[in-house]
């Protein structure tokens, strides 16, 4: 969703995954919780130059769904997206399975920063207030879940008529088991390459996600 803003994704052939890094660790280790607890200054230092990106603006796409809710045509967004970039287009109920960048919290304090905290701290953030690692309230791996938002974004799929899946390969579980929720008439995949739900849409379309969301809203 966010590719269009800028921000690379995680596993097409030119996405965060996809490339060599300077050290002996894949990207998916560098952002497990493992890696965090052993190695918390070389994680830092990757979750700030490649996770973090403070001048991403909403694009065509969040433009578009943020155009929908206040239609009252769109009653939910559930995404794997950290980057905040759909609140930022005006969308009010979000659901963020990943959590988000913009939200960090002390280990100890539980004391809130913001993402330019992060951004402005040198090698491990640290809480000025007692001293306690700020951690990024985004689910690494290895990490579960928040269960609040599961139930929030089942209840909404669950719920729906028409459920329009877009942006994402649908290969990362949980959140690709979410499809099996929806219960309602219209499904509908817009992503650039193949998914493995593409048979069971009633409509699909490989294209740009911007393009596709911004030229429906258009027309209603």
């Amino acid at each position: 969703m966010s590719t269009e803003s800028g921000i690379p994704d995680f596993r097409s052939a030119n996405g965060l995954y996809s490339e060599k890094l300077n050290i002996n660790f894949t990207p998916e280790q560098v952002v497990s919780h493992s890696f965090y607890v052993k190695y918390p200054k070389e994680f830092f230092n990757f979750y700030k130059e490649k996770l973090i990106y403070p001048n991403a603006k909403p694009n065509a796409g969040h433009n578009a769904l943020a155009k929908l809710e206040k239609m009252e045509k769109l009653k939910a967004i559930v995404t794997q997206n950290i980057d905040g970039l759909h609140q930022a287009a005006g969308s009010k109920n979000v659901y963020e399975l990943h959590g988000s960048v913009l939200r960090n919290y002390c280990t100890k304090c539980h004391a809130f920063y913001d993402e330019k905290f992060i951004l402005d701290s040198k090698d491990i953030p640290t809480c000025p207030k007692c001293g306690g690692i700020v951690k990024p309230d985004v689910v690494l791996y290895e990490e579960g879940l928040d269960e609040a938002t599961i139930q929030g974004a089942v209840r909404a799929i669950s719920q729906a008529d028409t459920l329009i899946i877009g942006g994402t390969s649908l290969v990362v579980y949980p959140a690709a088991g979410l499809i099996d929720y929806f219960r309602g008439r219209n499904l509908v995949l817009i992503n650039k390459s193949t998914t493995p739900a593409d048979s069971k849409a009633n409509l699909v379309i490989h294209d740009s996600i911007g393009k596709v969301l911004s030229k429906a809203a258009s027309l209603l």
